[in-house]
């Protein structure tokens, strides 16, 4: 079966003679009719019912149509994102990152892309991921980067990285050896991304683990940016937690104490967008130099 056969199948459907298939692929008519008779053969069923004056389809061709309207639908939109991917000239690319984007040596990426397609229109949204999540599954951005787990009804996930999450304090002696999650009921906690809670990815976690444990945690402050939550520490208020890419950053309290958990726990990065959906060029060439970005850098910070 070839995507020559398709082409003339589809067209004999809906112009209604070989002779118009023929002229509108500029082929000689007996070549036309090869192409179907082939097709034909090849499934062992007649595709057409072949009147006097227009050719009408059969059962068989009518269980072929969709199919066969499909696998040509997705050639050229294939060729389409490749032409427009080297003739980027237009149009905007919308895009979602992570909490912390910069650590993962994200920050450059706008720069990167307009290097490189200045015409382009940019419009990153950085969130928390259970709404990035949302905003791509509602159509507000196209893909983006988020940390799991997240709600990924009708959403394609692809992990990329993982990053190790550290338990942070300005006590040697409370990071003196791995900490449980039992540790935690007792510590004071201080917990950023305040506006999403416990629908955060990574609470979440914590939140499981606490929960097959048979204990409750709690925070006894919350704040908005893990920025906040460290200089907190840092004054010695309480504890708090940081992925390893925050830890190994020039920007962590050099007076602040880390220790891993005796179950380590990870954050892992995605890439998202929505299921059978096909990314627009600009937003597509995006997430390609953010993953990028992500898998380079990922030794950096992992290692550290």
């Amino acid at each position: 079966m070839t995507l020559n056969q398709l082409r003339a199948f589809l067209l004999a459907h809906r112009l209604g003679t070989f002779t118009a298939v023929a002229g509108e692929l500029d082929m000689a008519q007996p070549s036309v009719s090869e192409l179907v008779r082939r097709l034909e053969e090849e499934l062992g069923a007649a595709l057409f019912v072949r009147g006097s004056r227009k050719l009408t389809l059969s059962e068989a061709g009518r269980e072929l149509l969709p199919f066969a309207e499909q696998a040509l639908t997705a050639v050229d939109q294939g060729g389409s994102a490749v032409r427009a991917l080297n003739s980027l000239s237009g149009g905007t690319a919308t895009f979602g990152l992570l909490r912390n984007a910069d650590y993962y040596l994200l920050s450059d990426l706008v720069q990167q892309f307009l290097d490189r397609y200045p015409d382009v229109k940019v419009r990153l949204v950085g969130q928390n991921s259970a709404e990035t999540a949302a905003a791509v599954r509602d159509g507000d951005l196209e893909a983006g980067l988020v940390v799991l787990p997240i709600d990924d009804e009708a959403l394609s996930v692809t992990p990329l990285a993982r990053d190790e999450v550290l338990y942070v304090s300005p006590s040697a002696e409370r990071t003196r050896q791995p900490v449980t999650v039992e540790d935690l009921t007792t510590a004071p906690l201080i917990l950023y991304d305040a506006r999403y809670g416990w629908a955060d990815p990574t609470r979440r976690q914590l939140a499981d683990r606490a929960q097959l444990a048979g204990v409750a945690l709690d925070a006894g402050i919350e704040v908005e940016h893990v920025e906040s939550a460290l200089r907190l520490a840092a004054q010695g208020i309480g504890d708090t937690i940081a992925s390893r890419a925050v830890v190994s950053s020039r920007r962590f309290p050099a007076e602040l104490h880390t220790a891993p958990f005796t179950e380590p726990l990870y954050d892992t990065i995605a890439l998202i967008h929505r299921r059978n959906r096909t990314l627009s060029p600009a937003t597509g060439e995006l997430a390609r130099l953010a993953q990028e970005a992500l898998l380079e850098g990922g030794a950096s910070w992992a290692d550290a």
